[in-house]
């Protein structure tokens, strides 16, 4: 097993490769290479069939089974994470392989652990608890701390590929507390405790538990939309980076059809007959195998248990009716080619936080 230096300031890579056609495989694989560890030529190489999930599946064990015979382990820890993402939550084999993975990231990286400069804590919560790191500017070279930040992902997020951009903020003199919450990581797929539009109840929970006071929070992804909802109830929070444009989740999934078609949608949606959209979906379901994972996915991670009624939670992910609370600074990142959320929305968000202390507005 090779190692690594604990002590080295931490570095990223950078870029976008085209892997594969397919828009969300190839963000998915550039997640595999700059987020978790994979190796880059390699991914770029070995993962150009890549047409369904369980290409996705067979693809990734096998380079995972590959960089632990080679014993390049950081490697592997990346191809056994992402391995399993476009596993079927059914499939008994998902949790054995997040475990694995989940598992192996721990003790490879365990001289972090052991040297003090991150910690791990358990939140009670609602009967559960939410796992928690924690790395300190003064454990981790970044001198007197500047101040406390709490960190989290977003939609389909693992915490531990948030590991290095944590240690990132620490040695650049931050308390970062970086945690999953209900809906993400172990916490889905080990307790089954399912997403909440309320972010504030798990956000006041961690608050409470390290006693912290004026903290900022970063979101990403959909915690573009849940950390500003956090910060609307939770006043001990006092800046905001949601790290992904996301005023409302349903209309983050309208955004690439065209304002007339996604006019009908949201029509067809809002009236009597709307289940009959159930009919439609399973039909999808069927024609195209990835709509049928999303899909799938999607009701498991919310609760649901029709295609209806997943539509129906995610449009409570919403900041319109709560955005007038935010009255901290807030600063929204977005991308100008996000193959998921369209950069217009920002529009939308800008119009939404009229009271954002940072808004030129005021």
């Amino acid at each position: 097993m090779e190692k690594y230096d604990s002590n080295k300031p931490v570095t990223f890579k950078t870029g976008t490769h085209k892997i594969v056609s397919d828009a969300n495989f190839n963000f998915q694989l550039n997640r595999v290479i700059f987020w978790d560890g994979g190796d880059e030529a390699e991914v770029c190489r070995e993962c150009t069939g890549i047409k369904t999930s369980e290409d996705w599946t067979h693809t990734l064990t096998a380079l995972e089974a590959k960089a632990h015979k080679e014993g390049r382990t950081q490697n592997e820890i990346a191809y056994a994470r992402m391995a399993e993402f476009f596993m079927y939550d059914s499939d008994p084999q998902k949790q054995v392989q997040y475990q694995k993975a989940a598992a192996l990231f721990y003790e490879y990286y365990a001289d972090y652990f052991d040297s003090g400069k991150v910690s791990r804590h358990f939140v009670p919560y609602q009967g559960g608890k939410l796992p928690v790191m924690v790395a300190k500017s003064a454990d981790n070279g970044g001198g007197a701390s500047r101040g406390a930040v709490l960190f989290h992902g977003g939609n389909d997020s693992y915490f531990e590929e948030l590991f290095f951009p944590m240690l990132y903020l620490a040695q650049g003199g931050y308390d970062v507390y970086l945690f999953e919450g209900p809906g993400q990581g172990g916490v889905l797929r080990v307790q089954n405790m399912k997403f909440t539009y309320e972010w504030e109840k798990p956000v006041s929970a961690i608050l409470d538990y390290f006693k912290l006071e004026n903290v900022a929070i970063i979101g990403a992804s959909l915690g573009g939309y849940l950390a500003p909802r956090a910060a609307a109830f939770e006043k001990r929070i006092n800046k905001v980076i949601a790290w992904s444009i996301f005023p409302d989740f349903f209309h983050v999934v309208l955004s690439d059809h065209p304002g007339n078609v996604a006019s009908f949608i949201e029509k067809i949606l809002s009236s009597p007959v709307r289940n009959i959209m159930n009919g439609f979906y399973k039909k999808m379901m069927k024609q195209d195998e990835l709509v049928r994972w999303n899909l799938l996915h999607g009701m498991y991670a919310y609760d649901a248990k029709t295609p209806m009624e997943y539509i129906a939670r995610i449009r409570k992910f919403t900041l319109h009716g709560i955005a007038d609370k935010i009255t901290q600074d807030v600063l929204v990142l977005g991308a100008r080619e996000d193959h998921f959320i369209n950069p217009r929305l920002f529009h939308e968000e800008f119009d939404l936080l009229t009271n954002a202390f940072s808004d030129s507005r005021n």
